[in-house]
């Protein structure tokens, strides 16, 4: 009795032991998938906490934009009768619209980096650097203005688009980039000038203010132009005025060239950039031009074509300005496969698309109806815009990530190089989806 007594009392304690053992394991567990939703929770409030600033800024920059891409698009909805009278015009006006920003976004960002690093005074001081980055906006603004007029030309016949000579083009292009220049030179050093004094972050302010900049000065300075080619088109005047702009940007090319360290630099580095900017530009303009009969009969959609492509193209350099920083200040690791900081950036873009996108679609709907432009309805330029907005987003995120990681790694400069590929390859991405979105939810058909 002695002895199964003892041996019960051994198997009793063994059992025990286990059932201790199991128990302790099962809390463990359980307080371990019990503090997954308070990790969560806890991550998800830090990063809001983290990135409250940014997205503060980013917003605020984002939505004065989204006024001055709003304007840019009534003005267009209202350039029917014009598209119609000069065929092809529409598949100039998108790189046109780019190219401003990428020529002076790029010299906001140089001019913001020389005021921070001291070789720029606020005062706007005469120095060789302060007027080689003004040439060299001026030279860039000519010679990509009568690439771009040849671009849209050659798109067109390649096309079979019917379109105005390439005489017509390039008054129109340079005329309109002259007049739109010489309001964003300005306009430029004076927000970089701000931005540095306020302290504002110009990965979040500065790029996107000049790019609005640019969408709202670019529309009326191409009408303008338009108006002095119906006045002068077909004559002596407007031939001589092509060949005067051909001289011009072959001479300022040559000045570039052989001018200045820093503008050497410039020319050097951001005309091939800004060349495929305005292929992809232009590429752009030959989706739109290709719906013109769709456009023509909406006339408010292209209202939101400015607004939607303006956004994602001030989402797009923001999130690339950022990667670069992040890259060169070491929170960003020059990894192929995103890291947490990297991560991070998406997180906030991925949130601002949310916000804009269906806001954009919002604007333009009541943007149109108050000047009298027959709306597709309010919520259908919510939905086109949202959807259209949500499938481009993914493709920023790599757009911007890789051309910053590839570029970092070769060791070229991301103010001249990041930001005006990823808002130009961006730009026919996002008028696909756009014309993609329209045709499916009108159920129109090419």
């Amino acid at each position: 009795m002695e002895k199964t007594l003892k041996k019960t009392r051994e198997y009793i304690l063994i059992i025990l032991n286990w059932m201790v053992k199991i128990a302790v394991l099962v809390s463990k567990r359980s307080l371990e998938l019990l503090q997954v939703p308070f990790r969560i929770s806890g991550k998800i409030t830090n990063f809001f906490k983290d990135v409250s600033r940014v997205l503060g800024e980013t917003f605020t920059a984002l939505f004065i934009c989204a006024i001055g891409d709003l304007i840019a698009g009534i003005l267009l909805s209202g350039m029917t009768d014009t598209l119609s009278i000069l065929p092809g015009l529409l598949v100039l006006i998108p790189g046109a619209i780019g190219m401003r920003g990428n020529i002076f976004g790029a010299l906001g960002s140089r001019l913001g980096s020389n005021l921070h690093i001291g070789t720029l005074s606020p005062e706007l001081k005469q120095s060789p650097i302060l007027n080689q980055n003004i040439i060299s906006a001026m030279i860039l603004t000519i010679i990509m203005s009568i690439f771009l007029a040849f671009a849209a030309k050659i798109f067109c016949i390649l096309l079979g688009f019917e379109s105005i000579s390439i005489v017509d083009f390039t008054v129109i292009s340079v005329l309109g980039g002259i007049f739109s220049g010489a309001l964003l030179l300005p306009a430029t050093i004076l927000i970089s000038i701000k931005s540095y004094e306020n302290g504002w972050d110009p990965d979040n302010v500065t790029t996107p203010l000049i790019a609005a900049s640019g969408d709202l000065f670019t529309i009326p300075s191409i009408l303008l132009a338009v108006q002095i080619l119906l006045f002068i088109r077909n004559g002596f005047t407007e031939v001589i005025l092509f060949a005067i702009f051909i001289i011009i940007g072959i001479t300022g090319f040559i000045v570039g060239i052989k001018g200045g360290t820093s503008l050497k630099k410039i020319i050097k580095h951001s005309t091939p950039t800004l060349f495929l900017s305005s292929i992809f530009g232009t590429t752009a303009g030959t989706i739109l031009n290709g719906s013109f009969s769709t456009i023509l009969n909406n006339p408010s959609i292209l209202a939101l074509v400015p607004l939607f492509s303006g956004e994602s193209g001030d989402l797009v350099s923001i999130l690339g300005a950022r990667l670069s920083s992040g890259l060169h200040i070491g929170s960003i690791e020059s990894s192929l496969r995103p890291t947490e900081g990297a991560l991070r950036n998406f997180g906030i873009i991925i949130i601002l698309a949310i916000i804009i996108y269906p806001l954009i679609g919002f604007l333009a709907h009541f943007g149109a109806v108050s000047l009298g432009i027959p709306s597709i309805g309010l919520n259908n330029m919510v939905l086109i815009s949202t959807l259209a907005g949500l499938l481009l987003t993914p493709f920023m995120l790599l757009i911007a990530f890789y051309l910053n990681i590839f570029s970092y790694r070769k060791g070229l400069d991301p103010d001249n190089i990041v930001i005006p590929l990823s808002t130009s390859i961006t730009d026919p991405i996002a008028n696909t989806f756009l014309v993609i979105m329209v045709i499916l939810i009108l159920g129109i058909a090419l």
